[in-house]
């Protein structure tokens, strides 16, 4: 009986070791996988100005104490740059890696990505993550090669096209769900970033166990204005009057206009950036309560800078801060916007100010992941950046726009200097000099004081482009 008592203790005992064996061996798998395996998660916002958050500008109507937090907890660029100053030809540089001087989408107009033009998404999804994407997409509508579930997204709830999201009620979202896009019915009642943010939220729970990368292009800030009453109400006296005093409203323009009317804009403006914060303040506790903070690269920026539509007013908020100029501007306040990462090995609480853009977070998310790099892409790996270092090449390689409504501009930084060049059929061109270490506002021309240095950026913008691929970006009759 003791014999047979001994021998049971032995083999618990054994078993116990066992046991513990095997989960020290589980515990060191799933941390060479989140080694070489982390999340991303990278919040787009959309037209959200380089001054509306209050850690880049303290002195800003409307806090955000998220984001502040944020900034905190990870690294706070200050000369980080959208690939262009609107939406669709920004959001292509993001996803191929491709600058204006390049890319296939170089302005509005509902282009799609074509057949060959891979996507961020394509190489992370071919890597082995889970990818979903909950907001705009404005890079392929139905039945295009640059639908999302043909350019790596194996789920998406939101707007194709950029006309469409517009509109924060509407009739219909679209959805990719089993590698198939449908329309999926609303009440128009619906605000449809509840839902969006929603699905974002679900869609990190469902895929908690394995590598994900989520793409968050969020439609707020941009016009229309719209929000809902309990977002609004913060912003309004016991009257329901704006408390930002005397407004005027924006009232829906004839013909039709994209955006609704809006009697409170500032309040509702308010509503919305005080809403972007907080959201971004749930999906942040929501990582830390699954344990995924560790393991996740958090990434806040915006597309371009700020718009004033449908009664937006981007003076009365300072939306660009010290910057001069807003959406399609290539001056800083167009194109520089807020860049706050977290992450594995992202210094906390720095401040780094190093140039770079959205498409070098192609290279970079790559670079992170172990997924392959294209080939012919503009952008480079960051991550020495991303992990407080500077980048030989952030400052030695020169950074290109361009942009045409109008009239053609066309832009270069290299360092601290900046080269702005205009240019309409017929005419002569203007050229603009800065030195943005001495003046990021741009108050200070220099072209005629630094001839020199205005020939050897006009060398470099001329070696950034090529002849665009698509003809309604084939602005070389400007150059007559």
């Amino acid at each position: 009986m003791k014999k047979l008592l001994l021998g049971t203790a032995l083999l618990l005992l054994l078993g116990t070791q066992v046991s513990a064996q095997n989960r020290q061996a589980t515990r060191r798998a799933t941390d060479r996988r989140n080694a070489a395996s982390p999340n991303i998660i990278y919040i787009l916002a959309d037209d959200l100005g380089y001054g509306n958050l209050t850690c880049y500008n303290p002195g800003g109507r409307v806090p955000t104490p998220h984001l502040d937090a944020m900034a905190k907890q990870g690294t706070r660029f200050t000369r980080f740059y959208a690939g262009s100053t609107v939406c669709a030809p920004s959001r292509c540089a993001l996803m191929t890696g491709k600058h204006m001087g390049h890319a296939y989408v170089r302005g509005n107009g509902e282009i799609p990505l074509r057949t060959q033009d891979t996507t961020l998404a394509k190489r992370l999804k071919a890597n082995g993550y889970a990818t979903g994407m909950f907001g705009k997409w404005g890079l392929g509508t139905q039945d295009s090669p640059g639908a999302p579930q043909v350019k790596g997204w194996d789920e998406f709830l939101g707007y194709l096209d950029h006309r469409h999201a517009h509109n924060y009620h509407t009739d219909h979202l679209w959805q990719v769900r089993k590698g198939t896009l449908s329309k999926l019915p609303l009440d128009s009642a619906t605000y449809t970033h509840d839902l969006i943010v929603g699905r974002a939220m679900e869609f990190i729970q469902e895929n908690r166990d394995k590598p994900f990368f989520l793409y968050l292009p969020m439609t707020l800030v941009h016009a229309e204005l719209g929000t809902t009453t309990a977002d609004l109400k913060p912003f309004l006296n016991a009257e329901g009057k704006s408390r930002f005093g005397a407004e005027k409203p924006y009232f829906k323009q004839r013909p039709p206009s994209l955006y609704a009317t809006q009697t409170q804009p500032h309040a509702a403006f308010a509503a919305m950036l005080t809403r972007l914060d907080s959201d971004v303040g749930n999906l942040l506790d929501l990582l830390k309560k699954l344990g995924l903070d560790e393991n996740t690269y958090v990434v806040f920026t915006s597309d371009n800078g700020p718009h004033k539509e449908g009664g937006a007013d981007p003076e009365f908020f300072d939306s660009n801060g010290p910057l001069r100029g807003i959406k399609r501007d290539l001056y800083e306040g167009g194109i520089r916007v807020p860049m706050l990462v977290r992450g594995p090995g992202v210094p906390a609480g720095k401040v780094n100010d190093t140039p770079w853009a959205n498409w070098d977070i192609l290279p970079t998310a790559c670079a992170l992941t172990g997924a392959p790099v294209p080939g012919g892409i503009d952008g480079q790996s960051m991550t020495g950046v991303l992990r407080g270092g500077s980048s030989a090449a952030g400052l030695q390689r020169p950074l290109f726009w361009q942009f045409n409504e109008g009239e053609l501009r066309q832009a270069v930084v290299l360092g601290d200097w900046k080269l702005i060049r205009f240019k309409k059929a017929s005419q002569p061109e203007r050229l603009e000099l800065y030195d943005l270490s001495q003046d990021e506002g741009e108050t200070n021309d220099l072209a005629a004081r630094h001839p020199e240095r205005v020939v050897g950026l006009r060398k470099s913008m001329n070696e950034a482009q090529q002849p665009a691929e698509h003809p309604l970006f084939d602005w070389r009759k400007e150059e007559l």
